[in-house]
Order: C-alpha cells, then structure tokens, then sequence
C-alpha cells in the first residue's frame, strides 16, 4: 500500500486524486504545516527538499509531482501516452513545462517575497503576465484533439492543470483579479469535467474543497492539518 504524505489542498491533492483515479491502494500521512513539518527529521528522510508531497512506494519514497505523476502512470500503464508512441514525446514535454512553469510561476505570485525582495509589486504584474501566456498556450492545446489533454481520457496532465487551476482562483489571497476562468472556455470545460469524477468527490471529502473546487474554488475546510 502507497503511503502519501500530505497537507491538505497542496500539491499532494494532485497525487491523491491521480491513485484514486487509477483504483490504487493508499493511505494518507498527515505533513502538519502549521509547525512547518515539512522541515522535520523525520520529513526530510523521506523528502530531503523538504516540500509536499512525497509518496512511499515499494521501490522506495518519491518526492516532485511531475516525477511522481510519471513513475505511476508508467509504473501501470494508465493516465499517459505509452512509451515508444509519437504522443509520448509532447506529453512528456508539456508535463515538465506544467512542473517547471505553470506550477512554479503561481508559487511565486503566491510567495513574491521569497523571490523579488521589495519590489514584489512589480515582481507580480510580470508573473502575471507569465502566467496568461501559458494559459493561452494551454487554451490552444486543449483544442488540438491530440487526446492526451482535455480529450476522452483523462490523463494526470488533466490533474495536473486543473489542480493549478483551482490555486489561480485562491492566491494570492485578495490578488486574483486578474483570474477570469472563463476567460478560456477549454479549460473551464476540463475543470468542470475533472470536477464531476469520483476521485474529486472523494478528495472533497478528505480535503473539505468545498462543492465546487475547480470551478468555482473556495478556501479548503480540511478535517485534518492546514492548507497554508
């Protein structure tokens, strides 16, 4: 059984929602943010960078979510273009570019402060700006018909954005203005589908994500630990 070490509504969601989807048994290990465990002894054995998630496996703990994502989604065949297929080399291209860009450009709109020092204002609108561009790119990839993102079968890149998505939506707290979801219809269409899936419902209920998490996201209620 997977163990993933978790806080709730961070990037571990991703995780979570990808072994639901793909029926894996798993249990859950609570990484306390509030008295910042993710910098424990104990924590950093498993995650020597000491972030979230990290996910225990029978080949020994993994930490990074694109590398997670990756290692299952070959480890059974599920949720990606197969290697040795001509869709394997784009998806495995816009699965990094995600990890990279999309993710790492929101941490720092949500974190000005860890990266621009005093001029975080300034630091923000380029950020911003950053993050439009590759929405739009990901608006045109969602209509290629190339069915490895926002196609028929859903693929740990439809997680992946839409979990990001939802964060566009939520931070900075009272800076998210500039976000319309609306704004691109193809991916509001994917979080309205992801949305709909039993391993959302099922994270609902462990992460408290509110009715609507991608759709129309509200801060996370969690039973258990603190999303900040």
């Amino acid at each position: 059984m997977y163990r993933l070490h978790y806080a709730p509504d961070n990037a571990s969601l991703i995780i979570r929602l990808v072994l639901e989807e793909m029926d894996l048994p798993y249990r859950t290990v609570l990484v306390d943010r509030s008295v910042t465990a993710q910098h424990s002894a104990a924590y950093l054995r498993i995650n020597p960078m000491g972030m979230i998630p990290a996910l225990e496996t029978p080949d020994g703990p993994m930490f990074e979510t694109a590398a997670i994502l990756l290692w299952l989604a070959d480890k059974y065949g599920l949720m990606a273009p197969l290697p040795g297929t001509p869709e394997r080399a784009p998806f495995l291209s816009w699965l990094v570019a995600i990890s990279t860009g999309l993710q790492m450009e929101l941490r720092q709109l949500s974190y000005p402060e860890r990266y621009a020092g005093d001029d975080t204002e300034s630091h923000a609108a380029k950020v911003r700006a950053r993050l439009i561009r590759m929405l739009d790119r990901l608006e045109a990839l969602a209509g290629d018909g190339h069915g490895w993102f926002a196609g028929d079968r859903m693929t740990v890149l439809d997680i992946y954005v839409t979990v990001l998505l939802r964060w566009h939506g939520l931070y900075p707290r009272g800076g998210t203005d500039w976000f319309v979801l609306g704004t691109w219809p193809r991916l509001q269409a994917l979080c309205a589908a992801v949305e709909r899936r039993p391993s959302m419902q099922s994270a609902i209920e462990a992460e408290g994500l509110g009715p609507s998490p991608l759709t129309a996201p509200r801060y996370a209620t969690p039973k258990e630990g603190t999303a900040l």
